[in-house]
């Protein structure tokens, strides 16, 4: 008596397993398709981002601005269309792997792929800042040389430098606060610079111009005692 209980017990689990086996198994089916689709799709439209950047020719305007240079310090190979092309790939295959775990039923993972998802335009936006920073900040460094050099005057390599570290500091500075990377932290120190940089000027202002200041106050006190 107690063997056919046992028996029956054992033969009912396996019917339920079984049941959860063959119930599982078309949404199983279905989240594979759904991989298998989204990784072809991914890959020709990486392939189709490659060829409209090589097309665009950014890398040749890359080189002309002197962004290949740094990129070359942290050995690292400037190819735009391979890096877009990347993230195009990676965007859509997450995507068709969102809808698999979906259809799965895997909430917890679902939950992950939609935060990296909503993750990758900010990365985007933050390597298309630096690279207006560097940009920018070779164009102004060469044009303070140039006015400071055509105004004969002296430093003008180290007024550049001084230029182009603000100007990639501030754009390093806002491409973290766009990944969200320690924004109290950041903002913090921005506050501080600005604070720093008007605490500095004013100083300077204050002590350089202070024998002139004295001189205009003299003066306007003359002409007013003058008038009287």
């Amino acid at each position: 008596m107690v063997l056919t209980n046992w028996v029956d017990v054992l033969v009912r689990s396996l019917q339920n397993l079984w049941v959860l086996v063959v119930s599982f198994l078309p949404s199983l089916i279905g989240a594979l398709i759904l991989i298998i689709i989204g990784l072809i799709i991914a890959a020709v439209l990486e392939r189709i981002a490659e060829r409209v950047i090589y097309y665009l020719k950014l890398d040749s305007v890359l080189r002309r601005v002197g962004v290949e240079a740094y990129l070359e310090r942290a050995h690292l190979e400037l190819n735009v269309g391979h890096f877009l092309g990347k993230i195009v790939y990676w965007f859509i295959a997450l995507a068709f792997v969102l809808a698999a775990s979906d259809v799965l039923g895997f909430n917890t993972l679902s939950g992950y792929i939609s935060t990296v998802l909503q993750y990758i335009p900010s990365v985007l936006v933050a390597v298309l800042i630096m690279l207006a920073t560097l940009v920018v900040a070779n164009f102004l460094r060469g044009l303070v040389r140039a006015s400071v050099l055509s105004a004969r005057l002296h430093a003008a390599k180290a007024l550049g430098t001084v230029t182009w570290w603000a100007i990639v500091i501030f754009g390093l500075l806002t491409a973290l606060l766009q990944l969200g990377v320690a924004v109290t932290i950041i903002n913090t120190v921005i506050t501080g610079l600005i604070a720093m940089l008007a605490l500095a000027g004013g100083l300077a202002f204050g002590l350089g111009g202070r024998d002139y200041a004295e001189h205009l106050i003299g003066r306007l006190r003359e002409e007013t005692e003058n008038k009287h």
